[in-house]
């Protein structure tokens, strides 16, 4: 049985609708693997999700849950969040928390759980000047970014390669993160399944 827990937590980039193939190189690996997606990316693999709860043995989550809820997760060892949509990188940033796996995210790194992110933008996205601010502020709160020369680069609109999204990068990066960061007596909260901030009262309304 996997020891190590890891979270993949993606969001509506087209590479999501092959996720599938990251967990089973995750699983592959020793990784017991926990599937977290925003809303519009579940909805998108609506018809896959039985499939892919089975495969991981574990619900795959895109809300929070309910206040006093068990935890269905178990702990984190380690998290990556790819690919990591223009949206998501901002709100993460900026901690704005009303997505599930934004708010893990967010929690995560003042819990110091290994955190990874391959952000999946296109040019036009990453010109704009928030982008480059937010990935700079997530690699100061000490999140793994992959992007660039270390993972992924844009694409010019219109002309992405959802085929060719290094997954392999992210868990690779996942495993070296979780190795550097030693062994943990909690490796995450009890907000791995996060009751959210009381402003937005537990409703996801992305």
């Amino acid at each position: 049985m996997a020891s190590r827990v890891l979270y993949l937590l993606g969001c509506a980039a087209p590479p999501v609708l092959r996720i599938a193939d990251a967990v089973r190189s995750a699983q592959r690996t020793g990784w017991d693997v926990c599937l977290g997606l925003t809303p519009t990316a579940a909805h998108w693999l609506a018809e896959d999700l039985p499939e892919l709860e089975r495969r991981t043995g574990h619900p795959v989550r895109s809300r929070y849950k309910m206040p006093g809820g068990a935890d269905v997760w178990p702990p984190a060892t380690a998290a990556v969040v790819a690919p990591a949509t223009f949206n998501t990188v901002n709100q993460w940033a900026l901690g704005l928390t009303d997505k599930f796996v934004v708010g893990f995210a967010a929690e995560a790194i003042g819990k110091g759980i290994p955190l990874v992110t391959m952000p999946c933008v296109n040019a036009a996205y990453a010109r704009h000047p928030q982008f480059a601010h937010s990935l700079e502020i997530l690699s100061r709160a000490g999140v793994r970014v992959l992007y660039g020369a270390e993972g992924f680069t844009p694409n010019a609109p219109g002309e992405g390669r959802p085929d060719a999204f290094p997954w392999e990068c992210a868990l690779r990066a996942a495993a070296e993160a979780a190795a550097a960061s030693g062994p943990r007596e909690e490796a995450a909260p009890r907000a791995t399944g996060a009751v959210p901030p009381a402003e937005n009262g537990g409703v996801d309304r992305s």
